[in-house]
């Protein structure tokens, strides 16, 4: 069975801009907001914001980790199921995961929920996947902010409509914050799996397993084991445990990277010349391959889009590189060598194993 995808040319993002997504058009507006956005900065502010999270100097060697994330169009899929007790945990996780990537302990995060109507259920079981996941990352929320905008939220469910948005602090001494200004030639990167599709690429999955006809949230699916809507809906890991112990065992990590949108190009978020080679990815989870061959999504799409079973990327030195996956096991997830670093000015990620090369944001077949 098939979505029905319109044929047109592929481009880079093309099934996912007709999914509502236009990222290069999105970059281009970006650019306006920033341009007054950076001119706020002072001296305090120690890094560019094009990492994952920032740090702000507080003085006496202690920097002050700030990321801000939303749960996007997963809301959405937990309107279709009527299930909220777990979207808070997706909060949660794509915040503190940025901030690890600094090298940062994460300490609290706010909320922000926005609303059709303030409906009981709702509230009480975002409240408590909010919970969940801030006991797994081992931060406290200490407050928030609910609005009700009736005339702004539309929603698959017009009476728990919904957005979900989080910012997160957490703390680093100023003198051991990772930007990649360390990694040499030959050091090596180790993947983490993801527990799924996290929550990114809930667009474009949506876009050709439910709206495509093809399934709804109900259906069971044998090779996912569970329900469409189940599979989806899946929690975002937090991987606060397993970095932390990394951080604090002495590991010489050069850089951390959080696999969101763009995929593994987010390796390249770093502030030295070198690119990476993959050259080996273990096989995705099966929802991966279901959206690919159903929505007739090109290989380059699709490392861009999502994760593509691997979660989170450790840049490591190489006598550290197994110690690394011994302490990701020991909390229970699963870790891989995947490739390793080499001298490049241009910052290229080569997924070798499936052909592929990225240059920017997005991957493209590789020049034979």
């Amino acid at each position: 069975m098939r979505a029905s995808v319109e044929q047109e040319p592929a481009r880079p993002g093309h099934a996912y801009t007709q999914a509502g997504v236009d990222s290069a058009r999105q970059e281009r507006a970006l650019e306006g907001l920033l341009q007054h956005i950076r001119s706020t900065a002072s001296r305090r502010q120690l890094l560019p914001i094009s990492l994952f999270a920032n740090v702000l100097d507080l003085g006496n060697k202690i920097g002050l980790a700030v990321s801000m994330d939303g749960v996007g169009s997963k809301a959405l899929i937990a309107q279709m199921m009527d299930r909220y007790d777990t979207i808070g945990i997706d909060c949660v996780a794509m915040n503190v995961n940025d901030l690890l990537c600094v090298g940062a302990t994460p300490i609290a995060m706010l909320d922000y929920v926005a609303v059709r109507v303030p409906d009981e259920l709702l509230l009480e079981q975002i409240g408590a996947g909010l919970a969940d996941g801030a006991r797994e990352a081992n931060i406290e929320i200490p407050g928030g902010e609910i609005a009700q905008i009736k005339d702004m939220l539309q929603g698959y469910s017009k009476q728990r409509a919904f957005d979900l948005v989080g910012c997160a602090v957490g703390t680093v001494p100023t003198d051991r914050i990772l930007t990649g200004r360390d990694i040499r030639e030959g050091d090596v990167v180790v993947g983490l799996r993801s527990s799924g599709i996290h929550s990114n690429g809930l667009s474009l999955a949506r876009r050709v397993l439910l709206e495509s006809g093809a399934f709804t949230v109900e259906s069971e699916v044998a090779e996912l084991g569970q329900t469409v809507g189940a599979e989806l809906l899946t929690p975002t890991r937090i991987y606060v445990k397993p970095i932390l112990d990394m951080l604090t065992s002495g590991l010489r990590i050069k850089s951390l990277a959080h696999i969101t949108s763009d995929g593994f190009a987010n390796l390249r978020r770093i502030q030295a010349n070198f690119g990476f080679v993959i050259e080996y990815l273990p096989d995705p989870q099966p929802i991966f391959s279901l959206i690919e061959k159903l929505g007739a999504i090109p290989r380059g799409e699709m490392f861009t889009v999502f994760n593509m079973g691997i979660g989170f990327c450790v840049v490591v030195d190489p006598a550290d590189a197994d110690r690394a996956i011994e302490i990701a096991a020991r909390h229970n997830v699963e870790a891989h060598k995947l490739g390793h670093a080499v001298p490049d000015p241009e910052r290229r990620v080569h997924l070798n194993p499936v052909g592929l090369v990225s240059t920017a944001s997005y991957f493209e077949p590789a020049s034979t």
